[in-house]
């Protein structure tokens, strides 16, 4: 990955788009497309729709723009600012970490620390993790100062970290890496196949992590004839687990909480991996799920899978994925996009 390409997956990782306002994420990606294929659009839903024209099947490859975060649902007199979550977040991912705050000025954010009484204070030792409900932002100014610069209940708040190496340049950490990471491979596949006879659908989804929403809606207008969701997965390597690790190449979802993915798809995706020799990881899970769950039974059905790389730390401030996994989930889906299947039972 050249710095060019890295620099635009920090800017995706960076950009704050908590479920319901991802609009800065959307213009990012809009430029990236500009030029690249034949028509964009956004929905009534605020889904961004990248469409290549060319010969059937109508291939959609859908990746969601939303991050989980959270929305401000009380401010007290002192200045504790309550939220509800949005998306799947723990208490113990979220305390002492930083907090950006979306105010009613543009482009003036209010920055605080998520914190609870035991640490405000700290005259005890917690002997518990507390639930969310006893968390809250700090910010130093009290309920009248957080109104004079636009804070206010429905506001939205992400968090803070920024992206960088780890370890090596082939280990990136950051937050929201569920599914920048999905967005950016789609802007890498768009550029590789901008000559490709071969119509396409890149669909950027909204409000993934509280309802898969932006599939549903998006993909009744596309109709495809068969897709597969770009995201990531949680990570199952920290006792040294043969599945969901991270830099052992690229997954494929054969079941989930909530679907099954179209078999003949899957074995098409293996045979290519084999083809390129690119390792390739199975999964197989009873928890979560994908846009792909609502795209497969959109109208009379769509043949559907999943393809992504695997993340440590997933939902948390600070998530964990390999470049090299990213790198090798863009050659295969490329080689799909070359080569897609023509029976699906």
């Amino acid at each position: 990955m050249n710095q060019k390409e890295t620099d635009l997956l920090f800017e995706l990782i960076n950009a704050y788009g908590v479920s319901g306002y991802e609009d800065r994420v959307r213009d990012i990606i809009k430029r990236e497309f500009k030029g690249v294929v034949d028509k964009i659009s956004v929905d009534k839903m605020g889904n961004l729709i990248c469409h290549k024209k060319g010969k059937r099947p109508r291939i959609m490859l859908a990746a969601h723009m939303d991050e989980v975060g959270l929305v401000v649902k009380k401010i007290s007199i002192s200045g504790k600012i309550f939220f509800g979550v949005v998306g799947g977040l723990e208490s113990i991912a979220l305390i002492g970490q930083k907090i950006h705050i979306q105010t009613t000025i543009p482009d003036k954010p209010l920055h605080g620390i998520l914190t609870f009484h035991h640490l405000h204070d700290a005259h005890e030792i917690s002997e518990s993790i507390p639930p969310l409900e006893d968390l809250y932002i700090d910010t130093g100014l009290d309920g009248a100062g957080l109104k004079a610069v636009g804070v206010k209940i429905g506001n939205y708040a992400a968090l803070e970290e920024k992206a960088y190496f780890a370890g090596s340049k082939n280990f990136i950490a950051g937050k929201a890496l569920d599914d920048r990471v999905g967005c950016f491979i789609l802007i890498q596949l768009a550029r590789k196949l901008k000559k490709l006879n071969q119509e396409i659908i890149y669909a950027f989804t909204v409000q993934e992590e509280v309802g898969l929403y932006g599939a549903k809606t998006s993909t009744y207008n596309i109709d495809p004839d068969l897709a597969v969701a770009v995201d990531v997965t949680n990570a199952m390597d920290s006792e040294k687990q043969d599945i969901n690790a991270v830099g052992r190449g690229p997954f494929i979802t054969i079941k989930d909480a909530e679907m099954i993915s179209n078999r003949k798809i899957n074995d098409h995706l293996e045979m290519l991996a084999k083809k390129k020799k690119i390792p390739l990881q199975l999964e197989v899970t009873d928890a979560g799920t994908t846009d792909a769950m609502y795209i497969s039974i959109s109208k009379s059905g769509v043949p559907s899978t999943v393809v992504g790389v695997t993340v440590r730390n997933l939902h948390s401030t600070m998530g964990i994925a390999s470049i090299d996994d990213i790198s090798k989930a863009i050659v295969l889906l490329e080689a799909f996009l070359r080569n897609p299947p023509k029976k699906f039972f």
